[in-house]
């Protein structure tokens, strides 16, 4: 058992901070950047990511970013707390306190690459096939966030490395944070490396994003079985999250677009 006594602010200058909750939002797409522009280096005509040159993916940077912050904030909004922020509007906006969603930041990347596709005349699951190699640095950073926020944290556990989280009561829990980490982030990017770089050459456009559906619905389905439930929303059926129901739906929209382009 190991008490959390991480501190959520990285900088604090009385008048300004900067939490770690930011910079691993900043780390996620400045690491995930650096990674594609690799790809692309490295791949030929051949390949399936061929229409993406550097340049156009610089361009597309703005477009990710805003589909991210917006996605993945509104998702938190109606997906998990929609009541609260009724309530309480203007809080939607202070999202350097917490509160994103995966689902709605994957929404809204899509809605971002179909935009930048259409103007840009490039399929958008061509964009999506590449984002999804680099997608797993941003979700392992964010994983590391909510750890050191101490938000997300697991049900209760004896196990020697669980901790105690300052908002989680005096019970020991599993770091469930650190589990996703590790399935979402390490995990989801070796196999979905895997199936882009190695095969690329025999996988039609939209396998790869496909495979990145399936495989994150069930690592995150199974991370949502050591995580507690959010207070405000509990269990629908059973052992059946928000985050579990979100992850049935992205692997069927997975599943079905791996059939369609098969």
């Amino acid at each position: 058992m190991i008490i959390h006594n991480f501190d959520p602010v990285f900088i604090d200058i009385g008048f300004f901070h900067i939490r770690w909750y930011s910079i691993a939002y900043i780390l996620g797409i400045i690491f995930g950047w650096i990674y594609i522009n690799k790809i692309i280096l490295q791949t030929t005509k051949n390949s399936n990511f061929h229409s993406l040159s550097k340049k156009t993916f610089d361009d597309l940077i703005i477009y990710l970013v805003l589909g991210i912050v917006i996605g993945g904030r509104f998702g938190y909004v109606v997906f998990y707390n929609f009541p609260h922020y009724i309530i309480n509007p203007f809080e939607i906006l202070m999202i350097w306190t917490g509160g994103m969603s995966f689902h709605g930041g994957l929404i809204g990347v899509i809605i971002a690459c179909v935009i930048f596709g259409k103007i840009n005349k490039i399929s958008y699951l061509e964009i999506t096939d590449t984002i999804a190699c680099a997608a797993p640095i941003g979700l392992f950073f964010g994983r590391i966030a909510n750890f050191i926020n101490g938000e997300l944290y697991g049900k209760a556990s004896t196990l020697p490395w669980s901790f105690i989280f300052p908002n989680g009561g005096n019970v020991s829990r599993h770091p469930s944070q650190l589990y996703e980490a590790l399935l979402e982030g390490l995990v989801l990017f070796i196999i979905i490396n895997f199936f882009a770089l190695k095969r690329k050459n025999i996988l039609k456009i939209g396998i790869v994003s496909s495979l990145f559906l399936i495989h994150y619905s069930i690592l995150r389905i199974i991370g949502e079985v050591f995580r507690e439930p959010d207070a405000q929303l509990g269990y629908f059926i059973e052992f059946i999250s928000m985050g579990t129901t979100l992850s049935l739906v992205t692997l069927l929209f997975g599943l079905f677009l791996f059939f369609k382009k098969q």
